[in-house]
């Protein structure tokens, strides 16, 4: 009874948060929400199954997918995670959880961009002014996760996060919050997450300073008088996740899993992701899935990727993880992931 009214609490919660940030909307609203590497996927597993991972969620990558998952992780778990993103950019993942015996698991992530400098070009220099620019991707988060009863979890992720550009910056405080259930029903999961709820982002410094003439008609005024252009204040691309996890096979030496989430996000059409995996001895793993299935003029596709687990001594794990992802006409994605429990 306790656990159905966690989850009954939980649901009310998502629905003043959904109802807050504009969810209802019959407008997609793409491309309106601010720092969108929020919405790439982390985690190679996680993505060759499709992001279907919400009702999963057993590794660190939890800390992306849904916080409650780290409340199942016993001892040290760290992972890095290297994404290959379109134009030439890369992201980075880091992110590592702890178990404290009767406190429950902490953890952090740390995402940031690798894109590069870039020469700075204007109308009377096109080929560049022989100064470069850069642009910066950050968001850093520390994570609490406990399990209120044997099958019922709960997870909390406050982060920060910053962008720049130039000479302009933003920045945002933002958390997740996600539970999971082990339900009575041949111990099917049933999960849900709500990710990036926070504050507005806008961007301010010195590259909206201009020299503004009050009085154009005039000639006898100041010309050139300091002033900045006003930006607008943009949401965070806030999510509503619902995903269900089963075992459809589960032998001493093989495993099956399949996974269902439905998506519900601020600056999109709802869809559907779906993913599979399949575990020999724990040791090898082949995925597959499906990513914004019914989810209008979507680039995004089939996903698939593999995966190796090695235990070593004294309780210490390796894992090495491979995706690849299709984009359509954007080609694809690639993503590695390292990873060592002990």
């Amino acid at each position: 009874m306790k656990t159905k009214n966690y989850i009954i609490l939980f649901l009310i919660a998502a629905s003043f948060i959904a109802n807050g940030q504009g969810f209802t909307s019959s407008v997609s609203k793409r491309g309106t929400s601010a720092a969108p590497f929020l919405s790439i996927g982390q985690g190679a597993r996680a993505v060759s199954m499709g992001g279907a991972f919400v009702g999963i969620a057993n590794d660190a990558s939890a800390l992306y997918w849904n916080p409650a998952g780290i409340a199942e992780l016993d001892g040290g778990n760290f992972i890095f995670d290297h994404t290959q993103w379109f134009g030439d950019i890369n992201y980075n993942f880091l992110a590592g959880t702890y178990y404290i015996d009767g406190f429950g698991t902490i953890g952090f992530s740390l995402t940031g961009s690798d894109i590069g400098d870039m020469k700075v070009t204007t109308i009377d220099e096109p080929n560049g002014t022989g100064e470069v620019f850069t642009v910066t991707d950050v968001a850093f988060s520390l994570a609490y996760a406990l399990r209120l009863t044997d099958r019922f979890s709960i997870g909390f992720n406050p982060k920060f996060v910053y962008q720049s550009i130039w000479r302009m910056n933003a920045y945002a405080f933002a958390f997740d919050l996600g539970v999971k259930y082990v339900t009575p029903f041949d111990n099917a999961i049933l999960a849900m997450s709500v990710s990036n709820f926070g504050t507005k982002m806008q961007l301010t410094g010195n590259s909206n300073l201009v020299l503004h003439d009050l009085n154009i008609q005039s000639t006898g005024n100041n010309e050139k008088i300091p002033a900045y252009l006003e930006t607008d204040e943009w949401a965070l691309p806030l999510s509503f996740r619902v995903g269900v996890a089963y075992n459809v096979l589960n032998t001493e030496y093989n495993k099956v899993t399949v996974a269902f989430d439905a998506i519900h996000p601020s600056d999109n059409y709802e869809s559907i992701d779906i993913g599979a995996e399949y575990a020999y001895d724990n040791f090898v793993f082949v995925r597959g899935g499906y990513k914004s299935l019914f989810l209008t003029d979507s680039e995004e596709g089939v996903t698939f990727g593999l995966g190796i687990r090695q235990n070593l001594v004294n309780s210490v794990g390796l894992v090495f993880d491979y995706a690849y992802q299709d984009f359509g006409r954007l080609t694809n994605i690639q993503k590695i992931t390292l990873g060592i429990s002990f």
